[in-house]
């Protein structure tokens, strides 16, 4: 498992997002990527597997054996859930978020409304 010290992509940081809510499968989480977003990240089946591949490789994530309603859950679905070292990495990238947020205010850079402009 080797981890990537490179920041992560924006889609990579949403899916380690949505699974920190919840154990998830892959439409589920491609959903709640949308959502969380703002509509912003829509991604494919192509760009979501090829994440959650670079993820389990890393072992950010891994495979759940957990079903959340057996009853009403198609057995072929995967779930996926954030590992200690997934929920490492998402407090490492809110850190540099915040820290690039802070620094930009210092600058007199404000956010107001999806524009930044001089403050």
């Amino acid at each position: 498992m080797k981890q990537s010290n490179q920041p992560l992509t924006q889609p990579a940081f949403y899916v380690l997002l949505a699974l920190h809510q919840r154990d998830r499968h892959g439409y589920e989480i491609m959903k709640q990527v949308e959502h969380d977003s703002g509509g912003h990240i829509t991604m494919g089946p192509g760009t979501l597997y090829g994440i959650i591949k670079r993820q389990l490789a890393e072992g950010l994530i891994a495979e759940s054996g957990d079903r959340p309603d057996q009853d009403r859950d198609d057995e072929r679905r995967r779930y996926y859930r954030l590992t200690p070292a997934g929920r490492q990495r998402l407090g490492a990238e809110l850190q540099r978020f915040n820290q690039a947020l802070h620094r930009a205010r210092e600058l007199g850079i404000s956010l107001n409304g999806a524009a930044l402009w001089l403050a």
